[in-house]
Parts: structure tokens; C-alpha cells; sequence
């Protein structure tokens, strides 16, 4: 009995040590639980919600010169008008077109809606609207007159014809002209007329009807080197790269050709003398200066725009780098002294060798004051864009452009 006994003080001893511990660990870990924030409470001062990261404070220059942000981290707001910086953009049109071109009146831009075949102007106040009530399937390229009332139409079979936008007319040209484009004035034609024979190809010009057609200069077989481009002072047709002369200038240190200028009258012009390869040439609204594009060692392999006079007395003179890497053909006049280009981002070397492969890239808006040579940031898109078929209103107000992805008419206000 008195053995029982002392099991039973043992086994009560032993459960009331538990329960003593058990209490114990109770108020050492639970007891100082703080109770739970009501949601929408203020938090004290100096105290951050549960599971929730500090607010930014005011930035600091850190290790090594690199700036601690600051503020909410908001991109930069893209600004109304262009002044160097991220710019607003304007898309005039929902869906793709082609060959835009800047109207009569300076500021309404004409295109075609490949879609429907119809051929539309956007008017001052943003109005689309037809320019003619015939539609033209399938137009291949459009090479509009200096008033855009007129254009020379393509299509896929090689058949072209002159239709009159004022007139709702239209004349049929030759299958077997190519590169058909207008004079400054616009009353006459120009084109290489390709027969069979290569001794029968020729450069000619003709009446914007196809009319009065004179033979200029014989082609052969060396059409595919002249570039058709009509001076705006009536005097050079085009530009033949047929020199079998290409070497280093001892003087510059660069590669050199010569172009030679086609004289509408058969005039023997003095070449251009350019450094490089690939010449694309725009003339200066006056045809006073030629702004073109050449690629070469000297500039990586990446087109380079220089700058040379124009004029038949001084064709080449005073030539020059304008140290801007893009392309001719993305660059347009304001004015006789002010050029806009869209300059390829982080263009890579060799560029102007295997120009497609580099046709998307991001784009930045240059401006180029010929008067002293300086060039200037104007406008970064706010996203990425490639932009080509640019042209400026002629108040000097806005720039129109292409973009090359969406194939949407945009527009980005200058001033």
C-alpha cells in the first residue's frame, strides 16, 4: 500500500511540473504578441506596415558618382513641341499608308490607303477625305509633282499611267519607261526607257502627257548606275556613277570616285568628287547645294551625310562632313539652310553595306543649320520608332513622317 502510495504522489508531481513549464513557455513567447492593425488605422510615425517596402527618399549621390533615385520613378513626360528631348507624337492615321507627300498648301499631307485603293489628303483641321472617286488597286509607288495634284502610278504588271487629281484624268506612259518622275515645274517627265536593245536605252524627257519625248543621254548598259534626280534650278538630270577611277585622295586620306552630273541640254558638268560609296544624292530647294550620303573605311562602314555646292560653275566645291550617320533618303528640307534627319540609334559598322538589316532601328529627329554647321537634337519618339518619308510644313511648324512598323502617319509639332 504504501508503495501505491508513492506512484501516485509521483505521477501527480510529474503532470503538475507540465503544466508549470507549459504555463512558463506560454508567457515567455505568446503573451507579448502585439494585436493586429486595423485596416485603414494610421500607422505611427516612424513605423512601416507589415510586409510592405519604405517609401523613396529624397536621392543621393552614392559610391562611385551614381544618383540615387528619386521621386515617384515616373518616366519624364514627353513634351507638347519638340525642344531636344522625349516628344509627343500624333498618329493622323489608324492604319498603314504609302507614299505620303506634302500638298500645294503646305500643310494637308496626300497618301494612299493600300487597303482600299482610294487616294486621301488629311486637311489642316484633320480631316480625311478622297482626293479622287476612282480607286487604284494595287499601286506599287506613287511619284507625286511639286503640288501634288498630280502623280505617276505604277503597278505590279510594270503598266504606269499620269493621273490628274484636279481633272480626274488620266494618260497612259510607256511599260518600258522606268524611274518616271516629274520636273520642278512639273510640266515635263523624265525616265530611262529600257528596250531590249541596250543600244536603244536612253535617258529622255517628255510632256507630263508622254508627248515631245527627247533622247538626253545613251544608258547601255549602264542604267542601273544613274540615279534620276532633277535639279530644282533646271539645269543637272541626274548623276552617273560610271567612274572606273577610285582610289585615296592624298590630301583628305579617304576613298574617292567621281560622280558626274547629267546636264539636261547635254551639258559636260565638272564631277562630284565624293569620298565613298553608295552616293544618294537631295538637292537644296534653290539646287544650290547638294546634301548626300556615302559610306566608306574612314566612317566605319556606316553612311555619312556631307554637304557640296550644286550650281554648274562650282558643282563639288566646298564639301564637307556634316558628321550625322544615316542615310539621305531619311533626311528633309525646311529651307535652303535647314535639313531634319532621322538618325539611327547605336548604328552598328558596315551599316551602309547591308542597309536592310538595319531598317528598324530606333530613330532620333536631328536637326542640321547648314548656315553654321551644327547639328542639334530636336525630338526622341516616346517609344521606339523608325520613321522614313519625312517632310516639314512649310510654316516650319510640324514634321510629318512614316512609321516604318505601324506604316502610320504621324505627326510631332515643331514649334
Amino acid at each position: 500500500m504504501q508503495e501505491r502510495s508513492k506512484r501516485i504522489f509521483l505521477i501527480i508531481g510529474f503532470i503538475g511540473s507540465v503544466i508549470v513549464i507549459g504555463l512558463a513557455m506560454y508567457v515567455v513567447f505568446f503573451s507579448a504578441t502585439p494585436s493586429p492593425t486595423t485596416p485603414g488605422a494610421e500607422v505611427p510615425s516612424g513605423e512601416q506596415p507589415s510586409g510592405t517596402l519604405p517609401s523613396s527618399q529624397a536621392g543621393t549621390l552614392g559610391a562611385g558618382g551614381v544618383t540615387v533615385p528619386t521621386g515617384t520613378g515616373a518616366l519624364p513626360t514627353a513634351a507638347p513641341i519638340a525642344s531636344g528631348g522625349i516628344t509627343q507624337v500624333t498618329a493622323l492615321t489608324t492604319g498603314p499608308v504609302s507614299n505620303p507627300t506634302l500638298s500645294a498648301d503646305g500643310k494637308s499631307m496626300n497618301f494612299y490607303n493600300k487597303e482600299d485603293g482610294f487616294f486621301y489628303t488629311i486637311d489642316k483641321d484633320g480631316n480625311i477625305v478622297k482626293l479622287s472617286t476612282q480607286s487604284f488597286p494595287n499601286v506599287q509607288s506613287a511619284e507625286w509633282n511639286r503640288n501634288a495634284e498630280k502623280a505617276v502610278l505604277t503597278f505590279p504588271d510594270n503598266s504606269k499611267i499620269v493621273y490628274n487629281f484636279e481633272t480626274q484624268t488620266q494618260v497612259t506612259l510607256p511599260k518600258h519607261w522606268e524611274d518616271v518622275n516629274f520636273s520642278p515645274t512639273s510640266d515635263s517627265l523624265i525616265a530611262k526607257s529600257m528596250a531590249l536593245d541596250p543600244n536603244n536605252r536612253w535617258l529622255v524627257t517628255s510632256n507630263d502627257n508622254g508627248s515631245n519625248v527627247t533622247a538626253i543621254q545613251a544608258l547601255g548598259d549602264n542604267a542601273d548606275k544613274v540615279q534620276v534626280s532633277w535639279s530644282p534650278n533646271d539645269q543637272v538630270v541626274g548623276f552617273a556613277d560610271t567612274s572606273s577611277v577610285v582610289g585615296n585622295n592624298s590630301t583628305s586620306g579617304f576613298d574617292t570616285k567621281v560622280i558626274y552630273p547629267i546636264g539636261k541640254n547635254q551639258e559636260n558638268f565638272k564631277g562630284l568628287v565624293v569620298e565613298g560609296f553608295g552616293f544618294a544624292p537631295s538637292w537644296s530647294p534653290s539646287g544650290k547645294t547638294i546634301l548626300y550620303s556615302v559610306y566608306s573605311d574612314y566612317s566605319q562602314g556606316k553612311p555619312l551625310l556631307w554637304l557640296a555646292d550644286g550650281t554648274s560653275s562650282s558643282m563639288g566645291d566646298h564639301r564637307h562632313s556634316l558628321s550625322i550617320n544615316t542615310w539621305v533618303d531619311k533626311c528633309t528640307w525646311s529651307s535652303d539652310t535647314v535639313v531634319y534627319c532621322a538618325v539611327p540609334q547605336n548604328l552598328p559598322d558596315n551599316a551602309g553595306l547591308q542597309r536592310s538589316l538595319y531598317d528598324n532601328l530606333p530613330d532620333t529627329l536631328y536637326k542640321l543649320d547648314l548656315t553654321n554647321n551644327r547639328t542639334s537634337v530636336v525630338a526622341i519618339p516616346p517609344t521606339d520608332t523608325t520613321m522614313s518619308n519625312l517632310s516639314v510644313s512649310k510654316d516650319g511648324s510640324s514634321l510629318y513622317y512614316t512609321d516604318t512598323l505601324s506604316g502610320q502617319l504621324k505627326l510631332i509639332k515643331l514649334k
